[in-house]
This record gives C-alpha cells, structure tokens and sequence, in this order.
C-alpha cells in the first residue's frame, strides 16, 4: 500500500550524494487483471455480526479472512434497507445518485398514485404494489458489470439473488442472466428471459427441499452459550434450528437452506456459461438473502442467527472451492446491503435498557387522523412511515400542506422516541456529505439518500435501538428489523480476496461505494474524477497500489 514513512532527522540531514548510495528497488511487474469478477451481498450481515462470529469462521468467510479486510465498512446514508443497499455497491454512487431513496416510496402523482416499489415498472397494466412487473427503470446509473459491457461487448454479466431487489440493484441494466426467487415460482426473470438448464435445475431442487419436512440442524457448540428461549411479540425465539414442516417456503427462505440454493444457482451458472474462461472480464453478483429473513424472524443474537452463519461459512467455502477448480483468476468482494438491529427484549436483557418498540403515538395514521381532526381537514393526511419519509396529501391546498407539515413537525419532534425531524427544504439545502461516514450529521445521512423528486414531504428518524414494530400479543412473522439512521445498520464488513494478494486489514472506516472503484481499478477501467461518489481502495498490501 501506498503511505509516507516517518523520516529520521539523521536521514533529513543526510547529503544527496549519501542518498543515492543504495539504489531504489526495482518496480514489480503489473499483475494482468483478474478473468472473473464476483461481488457477494450477504443481506444484513452487520459489522456486529461480523466483528462476534469472524474467530469462529472455518470456510469462506476464513478464506476472506486472508485478503483485504475492511471491518468498518459503511452503508453511509440514511435509508438502511435492501434497495437502496444494492445500489451502491456496484454503482459506486450513494441513493442521492441512483435515485433508490428505499425499498418504496410514495409517488402521489404517478402514473399509478400511492406505493411504488423500488424494483417493478408501475406503468405495466395492471400492475399493483403487490402484484408487479419486476424492473430495473428506477435505478438511474450503471453499474460496473454494464459500464465494462459498454466498453467491450465481450463481457459477460450475471446476477442471481435470493431478491429480485438485490438481483436487478447489482447487476443493473445490461445482464446476460438475472435470476432472483419469487414465492410460488422458484427463480424467475424478466418474462422475455428464456430459462436455461442451470435455473430449471436449481428449481427442481429446491422445490423437493420444500416439499419436505426440514430436519432440526446441528448447533455449533460455540452457539450453545446464547442457546436461550426468549418470547417476543407473541413468539419464542433464541433456541431454533430451524426444524420446519413440509411446504413451507417462507421458514425455507429463512434458514441456511435458502444461501445454499442461491450459490447452487451461481454454482451453476459458472459452470455451465464457463464465466472468466472468455475472451475478455466476467462479472457475477450474488445476493445471498437468508441472512435478512433469519433476522427479520428471529432477531440476530440468538441461536438462529448463530446457526445461519455456520452454514453460510460452510456454502461459502464451497462455491470457492468451485471457483478454485476451474482455474480462473478471481477476485472477490464480500458486503452488506445493511447491518440490522436485535429484538429489543433480549437487548434489555443485555444491559441496553433503552431498547423498545415503536409506541403507536408514532404511527404515521395515528397522527396523521389527530392532526386532521385538530385542523378540520378531511384525510388521509400523511403517508409512508418512521425512519425515513412520509408524504403530505397532495390533494390539499398549498397552505393546508403548509399547515399540515408545520404540526407534524411539531408532534414528532415532541414525541420522546423521535431523534430527528427534517423537511424536504432543509434536506435539499444541506450539502452533500464527504469524509469519514462515522462523523456525519443525522441531517447529512438524509441528504446522502435524498432524492428531489421522490423522497417526501418530511422525514423522520427514531432514537437508537427503537424498533419500527409495534408491541403485539400475537405471534408476527416479522419481530426485528433496520432501516435506522444509526451506526449499528449502517455498518457493514467489506472484504476482497484474490489468489497471491498480499492480505491486510485497515480498521478506518471505508464506504460500500468504494466497492466499485477499486474493482474497476483491478481490471484498468477508469473512471473520471467526481463520476461516481466513490474512491478506489488500495488493495495491494504491500509497496505497490492496486489504485491508478
């Protein structure tokens, strides 16, 4: 790496003549740039996860271990979900760039007015928030895999993940295979993409795994001193291992059997498109998903989570070992979209006694109903929801919106379990952020994922460890979560790795757009000054620089 020693005074003082007595060390030779590119998004694979489980690893994550290991990696803006994750790793541009503000948003003058889905194309006939047409026309920049295809049309791009979100984020407008799973269907694409043999077998498989009972998984003995049952909204979790009754898919999706179909995928797709054997850079992103759905369900301090990443380690290990048998010179980068927070009623328990549900006096309708009726306003008023962005009716007057605003601002920022209140004015003057992503405001973690267009007319944002769920006395699915504005859902590990690196570890924080540069550095893309919002990371560990 790149760096100024410290100079001794003797040294300073010494004379010309004395400094050229020993000659400088002859250059190294360019290393040629690596056949195969693959990025891996592990879906709300936190710094903190990552920091608790990485002397445990014996796989892959143990091979990534070796290489270039950033643990202070940073999804810096404030929207801290799936969507708006994706988009900057392979972008190399923040949400403020590429337009993804969140998994939705609310487009009141639409060409279909109410909730939008980040990934879907709302123009199609028909289409609904829940029933959509997969697309990737939200997304405003390129990506790297489609920047390289533009530049040579030889290049290859694949992306395949457990979200049709993480699959189209990551691999952008110009792939040769993108295949995300869909409930019900198995993995699909876009209507006009013919399924090739790999899909219709990784589909075949997964599908009898469904239709099976899953037996009860083997525990890690070093996941037994957190093995403990813990009851939250209605449902005991802490102590599973993800023993499941036959056709259910969505406990299938959360647990270690939905990664191993994903790589099975990317497994295949490799092998059968023979991906870094062409004529010029392959690239393939993958999405491993399961890592989400154990969290949102179970939370990420129990025996579940503990389980999920023992096995992801394990599948990890073995796609590289298929990568290693075919010979190609590869590299690897590994992220999140996202950290994410734990059950806040284990969290009391261990000494973090400000750790709540969201109380309904937050709840967007709830307030939205209290200030119609205090302003003789007919609603709905307000739309959208706590951490990020709530619209104001449009079919109000100017000064109604006005009015509307001004005592939402006033309620929220009132409420005990509000940090932050901003209006879309205020965010839009703000400068956009630089320097190290720990040290910015709350007000420039909005503006690194604000959007003139489509963010709203207000966001909010809760205190520290407020989870978004409100208390129920029935079972939910979902019982933990992110999309915070705070350091435990922005934090995220980044790691590279390629045969023969010489490995390092940098503890200064580093961000998830810094991703795309330093790869496309590996392969001699260049990229203008100011293109993107990222910066290239020297990967090499020794005198040289991966960098130009």
């Amino acid at each position: 790496m790149r760096f100024i020693p410290f100079a001794p005074l003797a040294l300073l003082l010494a004379s010309p003549l004395a400094a050229q007595d020993t000659p400088p060390p002859a250059a190294e030779p360019a290393r040629p740039a690596p056949k195969l590119i693959v990025v891996i998004s592990v879906d709300q694979f936190s710094a903190d996860l990552f920091a608790e489980y990485r002397n445990r690893f014996t796989g892959g994550f143990k091979r990534l271990l070796d290489g270039a290991v950033f643990p202070a990696g940073y999804q810096s803006h404030a929207a801290t979900e799936t969507c708006p994750g994706h988009s900057t790793i392979m972008t190399g541009d923040r949400p403020a760039r590429t337009g993804i503000i969140a998994n939705d948003w609310v487009d009141l003058n639409g060409p279909r007015p109410g909730m939008v889905y980040c990934a879907e194309d709302e123009r199609v006939p028909g289409s609904s928030f829940s029933n959509y047409t997969a697309s990737d026309i939200k997304l405003r920049v390129p990506t790297l895999g489609e920047r390289l295809k533009n530049a040579d049309p030889r290049v290859r791009t694949v992306s395949v993940a457990g979200k049709d979100r993480a699959a189209i984020m990551m691999g952008g407008h110009k792939v040769d295979q993108l295949w995300f799973w869909r409930d019900g269907k198995g993995f699909i694409s876009y209507s006009d993409r013919a399924i090739p043999a790999s899909v219709g077998r990784a589909n075949v498989t997964a599908e009898a795994q469904i239709a099976k009972p899953g037996a009860a998984l083997v525990e890690p003995a070093w996941c037994k001193s957190i093995d403990r049952p813990i009851v939250a909204n209605g449902k005991t979790v802490g102590n599973g291992r993800f023993a499941r009754p036959a056709k259910n898919e969505g406990l299938w999706k959360a647990s270690p059997a939905f990664d191993t179909a994903i790589f099975g995928l990317a497994t295949a797709m490799v092998q059968d498109m023979k991906l870094g054997r062409g004529p010029s850079v392959d690239v393939l992103t993958v999405g491993a998903s399961a890592t989400d759905y154990v969290g949102h369900g179970f939370g990420t301090e129990g025996s579940e989570m503990c389980i999920q990443l023992a096995n992801l380690d394990q599948t990890l290990g073995k796609f590289f070992a298929m990568l290693d048998k075919t010979g190609v010179d590869y590299v690897v980068a590994l992220t999140a979209d996202h950290g994410g927070n734990d059950i806040p009623e284990r969290e009391r328990e261990r000494g973090m006694p400000m750790a709540a549900r969201m109380d309904l006096t937050v709840n967007i309708k709830t307030v939205g109903d209290d200030i119609a009726g205090t302003l003789g306003l007919k609603g709905p008023l307000l739309f959208g929801g706590v951490n990020g962005d709530v619209w104001i009716s449009n079919k109000l007057s100017p000064a109604d919106r006005d009015r509307v605003r001004d005592a939402a601002v006033k309620r929220y920022a009132a409420n005990p379990q509000v940090a932050a209140v901003f209006t879309k004015p205020e965010i839009a003057a703000a400068t956009l952020p630089a320097g190290p992503p720990e040290t910015w405001s709350l007000l420039q973690r909005a503006r690194a994922s604000f959007d003139t267009e489509r963010s709203g007319d207000i966001s909010i944002f809760l205190k520290p460890r407020i989870t978004p769920i409100p208390p129920a006395t029935t079972p939910a699915g979902t019982i933990a979560t992110h999309g915070s504005i705070w350091d435990y859902d922005r934090r995220v590990p980044i790691l590279f790795w390629r045969r023969g690196m010489a490995g390092f570890e940098q503890p200064l924080s580093v961000e998830t757009v810094d991703i795309m540069p330093s790869l496309a550095a590996l392969v001699g893309f260049a990229l203008a000054p100011g293109e993107i919002d990222g910066r290239c990371l020297d990967l090499d560990g020794g005198p040289g620089s991966s960098c130009p």
